[in-house]
Order: structure tokens, then C-alpha cells, then sequence
């Protein structure tokens, strides 16, 4: 049988609309997929609901079909995307209307059972415990009230639909890692209890779900990416035992390398054990090669059979949020800074006001400045409350009364504005028993339980259980940027923030593995200090990561960081300077 082949259009909702029609015109397929459900995408699309009740899914996805749903029907390229976000059958009809149009028949499939939220009550009432994963909160006992909840599913909801002749293929809150474990285990029809195999595929749905990242995007050896023009997307060529290549189409711009492989594999996760509702792929046993310019094989993956939990992410509603920036010149900024700050708290009659109030102060102003700009230091206030009107009017009117009675040579960066809905990430597990997916095609609905019990569930011990050789003596040292040696990669996953880092070289990993600890990554970035954080070895992929717990507070939507999703926290850690030894220098 024929290794089939799976590529990837989309990374999140508004990634680069032409790329369903670069992927199935640029080179030969069998599959095209896409993922347009980040966590914060979920919350876009409940105020989306909010406006219109028959919205709720990524809108762009019908264009990108609009251009390339005849192409993919003549040959016989299926799709297989969670576009569908919060009403999956809404996105199939409006396919389905789109198709009509067009003189076009295919077979459309929904594939729905993630959203909880009619359900909230009775699940409660039959025992089902929504706890945070993080705090150990009930639901209940936070007293916040969820205006979305979506369990993420695994993939055998897609293998009924692609066996029962669907063409397109939508699901809403689908693990990321299902849009491709679905058409691979439906190729190869391959059992639920098929662990290493399903593993492999789990591991290339994570390496290529957010597109451009695989090849070449964000990756912090960019020198090494030669060509920026139309970076391509990344393609997953799927074996029958589960191991793959990741590659991209000929002719477009990027790099597909080891290096921007284990980038995304150390993205977004934490433990080595990466958990899919299906298969516990563990990426300590990954095995990378480069196979040929711009084509990396990933092999050896092990895999153990899945949790009996799956994880639901619930959104919030947390009041009201608002936040204005000011820019001060000059001299003595941060004297000037504090005087503002204590001329705003005490005309709002003391700091406590607000639910929750922010001042983060950044000294962004050079000495002896070579223009205006580079003089400006920087002060970001952010409130949180209940009452809109007081995170709204009553916060901005208070900062505006001060413009002529404070301090000299400070400006606002943007014009005043309303309080914003607060939405708060609270990720919770469920027991599989209480989700049902429903596979949709026409009028046929067909059922099916999350929840499966496998005889084969024998042990596994990971590459991280086995004593490694490592080296203990590394030479003469000098001072100089972790960057120089070390590659990072970082993002949010709810709350917490992940951050990866790594080396080329066995010795390059040994000298990490040895001297960045826990406690020397809090001692080297301070704003880490106060979190807990986990760490975890990769040695296979001769890297680290951390898991810092909280760095994000309530998730991307409810906290008052700069970069609310972590992105830039990679490439922070490789600007700092340590240690190194002059033999890896």
C-alpha cells in the first residue's frame, strides 16, 4: 500500500488564505487538512455566536473551499479540518450551500459531540466533576460562568465519516492532532489499539498542524532559512508502522529541517508522555534525520494507550477588562512614573478600586537618544472588574483628568476605549464516558462513544527511564549569549507558558541537560521566578523543556502581558547571557 500523503493549510484561524490552493495545486496529496482552533480562537468564536447564532465557524475556510473544491473532487483529494469550531453542522450547510452554487456533489460529513455546554447541568447532576488541571478547582467552586465548553475529541469520529465516502470531513473542538491521525488510521485501517502506529501519526499531526512553524516560521536559527518568499506548508508522508516524512511542496520558500522539526515538536507541550484522547504518543523515543533537502524522517515512536479523561476547554465569562499605555521622556522616568501611578490610585480613592489592577513599567528609553522616539519609556495600566462601567468610563476618565496635572512629557499611545468581556481559560478533564461523537452525513447521524476498553495495554519504558552516558567535563568557559548555541521555542498552552530549548550536538545537550535547572532558569529570567515550574528531558532531540505554571494567568484572553501567548519567551531566554563553553562557542 501506498504511504499516504497528508498536508497542512492552515496553523490557526486567519493563517494565509491561499494556502488550500497552493497545497492542491502544488503537488500531489491524498489529504488536505487544517487547524483553525487555538484556545483563544474559541473565544473569538463565542462572541462571534453572540452576534449571529448561525455563526460560530472559521469563515475563511468557505473561500479557501471556494477555490479549490473542484480541484479536490476531481483528484480525489479529501479534506479533513475542525473549522467547524463551536457549530460544526452550520459550516457543513454552508459547504453544502457553496457546493450547490457550484454544480459541485461531495459528500459532506460533520462530525460534532464536543460541545458540553447544553449539557452542563445534566453532567453535574450524573456526577461528572469539571476540575481545573492546574489549580484542582471545581468548576462550581470558582463561581465563574462558562459560555463555551468543548471536550476534545479523538479521531475515530473522522474514520466513520471518511469510511462512509465523505469527501469533507468538519469537526468542531477536535484534538489537533486528530485532523491527521484520522485520515491516516482510515488509509490504513489500522485498530484503536494499534498504539505505536497511532503514535506516529499523532506525532506528525503535532509536527505539522501549525503550518508554516514546520517550515521554517518562527524558528530561531532563521539565518538558516535561505529563502522567506511563500514559505511552504508542511506535507506528512504517513507510513503503514506510523513513521513518516515531513516535507513541502518543490519550488516554495522555507526549510524543512531537523532543526524546525524539533522546534514544533517542543511546542506547546509539556511532559515527554504527549497525551492525544486516543494514544500517549512518547516523544523521548522520536528518532530525526535529515532524508534529503528539505525532507526530515521522523521513526521509533512509542506509543501507550490513552487516558480515560479527556481534556475540555471552558471559557468564562470574568467581568470586564481594559488597559491603556503611556509613553514618558526625559529624565528621572521612573521617579515620573511613580508619581503618576500614585496620582491615579489616589484619585480612584486607593488601589483596591478595581478587581484586579496592573501597572507594568518597561524602561524602553535610551540615554542620550538619537530621536524622540527613543527617549520614551513605557508604563502599561491594566484593570480588571465586575462592572463594566468601572473597568470602562470610570478608569479611562480618571487617567484623562490627569493630562494637564501630572508630570512632564508623557503621551498616550491610543485613544481611550470601553471595557472589554473578560473571558477566562478554565481547562478541566472529563471522563470519557459521558462524550459521545455524532458523525453527520445528510440525514444519517451515526453514534459513537468516546470511552473504549483494550486488552493490549502491556508497559513501556521511555528512552528518559534508561541511564544516559553524558559528559562531565567541558573545558574553559566564557560569557556569552545562550542564543549562540541554543535554539528556543515558546507558546501558551492556557495559563501556563512552554518553553523548549536545545542543541545540535550530544555535548551541547549534556552541558544543558547539566547546568539549566529549574532554579538557574529562575535566577537567569527573574519574571519566572515567582511560578512554579516543571522541566523535562528530551534526549533524543538533545533538549529541555519548561513548563512554567500560571506565566499566563488566567489564558491569552483574560491576562495584561505584552505577548499574552509566550511567543516571544524563546527567543528572551536566548538573549540572555551565561556561561558556555568556548568548545561549543
Amino acid at each position: 500500500m501506498s504511504p499516504v500523503r497528508i498536508a497542512n493549510m492552515s496553523g490557526f484561524y486567519g493563517d494565509r488564505l491561499s494556502a488550500a490552493k497552493e497545497m492542491v495545486e502544488g503537488g500531489e496529496i491524498d489529504f488536505l487538512t487544517g487547524d483553525y482552533l487555538a484556545e483563544l480562537t474559541m473565544a473569538i468564536l463565542h462572541k462571534s455566536i453572540l452576534k449571529n447564532p448561525s455563526a460560530g465557524y472559521a469563515r475563511s475556510f468557505v473561500k479557501q473551499m471556494e477555490m479549490v473544491m473542484g480541484t479536490c473532487l476531481d483528484k480525489g483529494i479529501k479534506v479533513v479540518v475542525n473549522a467547524g469550531g463551536l457549530n460544526p453542522t452550520g459550516l457543513a450547510k454552508a459547504l453544502q450551500d457553496l457546493a450547490d452554487s457550484l454544480g459541485f456533489h461531495p459528500k459532506i460529513a460533520s462530525v460534532s459531540g464536543d460541545d458540553l455546554m447544553p449539557r452542563m447541568q445534566e453532567l453535574t447532576k450524573q456526577g461528572a466533576s469539571l476540575t481545573h488541571i492546574d489549580t484542582g478547582m471545581s468548576l462550581a467552586e470558582s463561581e465563574l460562568m462558562p459560555v463555551s465548553a468543548n471536550a476534545y475529541l479523538g479521531c475515530w469520529g473522522i474514520v466513520d465519516a471518511l469510511k462512509q465516502g465523505a469527501d469533507i470531513v468538519i469537526t468542531g473542538r477536535v484534538a489537533d492532532t486528530s485532523v491527521v491521525m484520522g485520515p491516516a488510521a482510515y488509509h490504513y485501517d489500522w485498530q484503536h489499539s494499534d498504539w505505536d502506529r497511532l503514535a506516529g501519526a499523532a506525532t506528525a499531526g503535532h509536527i505539522i498542524e501549525c503550518s508554516g512553524q514546520t517550515s521554517g516560521g518562527n524558528y530561531s536559527l532563521f539565518e538558516e532559512v535561505h529563502n522567506w518568499n511563500n514559505v511552504g506548508f508542511p506535507i506528512a508522508t504517513i507510513n503503514k508502522d506510523g513513521s513518516c516524512i515531513i516535507s513541502k511542496h518543490e519550488g516554495t520558500g522555507g526549510l524543512i529541517s531537523v532543526g524546525t522539526v524539533t522546534a514544533q515538536l517542543l511546542y506547546e507541550i509539556n511532559a515527554p508522555a504527549y497525551i492525544t484522547p486516543d494514544v500517549i504518543a512518547h516523544f523521548d523515543t522520536i528518532q530525526l534525520k535529515q532524508h534529503a533537502d528539505n525532507q526530515v524522517s521522523v521513526s521509533g515512536v512509542k506509543g501507550s494507550p490513552a487516558t480515560d479523561q479527556s481534556k475540555v476547554t471552558i471559557n468564562c465569562l470574568g467581568g470586564f477588562q481594559n488597559a491603556l499605555t503611556f509613553y514618558f521622556a526625559g529624565l528621572n522616568n521612573e521617579r515620573k512614573v511613580d508619581i503618576f501611578k500614585e496620582q491615579f490610585i489616589n484619585s480612584m480613592g486607593g488601589e483596591h478600586v478595581f478587581d484586579e489592577l496592573y501597572f507594568d513599567y518597561y524602561p524602553t528609553h535610551k540615554d542620550n537618544p538619537k530621536s524622540n522616539e527613543e527617549a520614551l519609556a513605557t508604563l502599561k495600566i491594566s484593570v480588571a472588574d465586575k462592572d463594566p462601567q468601572k473597568a470602562g468610563k470610570l478608569f479611562t476618565s480618571k487617567i484623562i483628568e490627569l493630562a494637564l496635572c501630572s508630570v512632564p512629557g508623557f503621551c498616550i499611545s491610543d485613544a481611550p476605549g470601553p471595557a472589554k468581556p473578560r473571558i477566562i481559560h478554565f481547562p478541566a478533564l472529563i471522563n470519557k464516558s459521558f462524550i459521545t461523537q455524532v458523525i453527520k452525513i445528510g440525514e444519517e447521524e451515526i453514534k459513537l462513544s468516546e470511552k473504549r476498553t483494550f486488552e493490549n495495554t502491556e508497559g513501556f519504558n521511555s528512552v528518559s527511564d534508561k541511564q544516559l552516558n553524558k559528559t562531565s567535563s567541558f573545558g574553559e568557559t566564557k560569557e556569552e549569549y545562550i542564543g549562540t548555541v541554543y535554539a528556543a521555542r515558546s507558546g501558551d498552552k492556557g495559563g501556563n507558558a512552554n518553553l523548549g530549548i536545545w542543541g545540535k550536538t550530544k555535548k551541547a545537550y549534556d552541558y544543558l541537560d547539566q547546568y539549566l535547572t529549574v532554579e538557574k532558569l529562575k535566577e537567569i529570567m527573574k519574571d519566572a521566578e515567582p511560578f512554579d515550574i516543571e522541566r523535562y528531558e528530551f534526549p533524543n532531540l538533545y533538549g529541555l523543556n519548561f513548563y512554567i505554571k500560571g506565566f499566563l494567568g488566567d489564558g491569552v484572553a483574560a491576562n495584561s502581558k505584552i505577548d499574552g501567548q509566550a511567543k516571544t519567551l524563546g527567543e528572551y531566554l536566548r538573549a540572555k547571557k551565561i556561561e558556555l563553553p568556548i568548545s561549543l562557542i
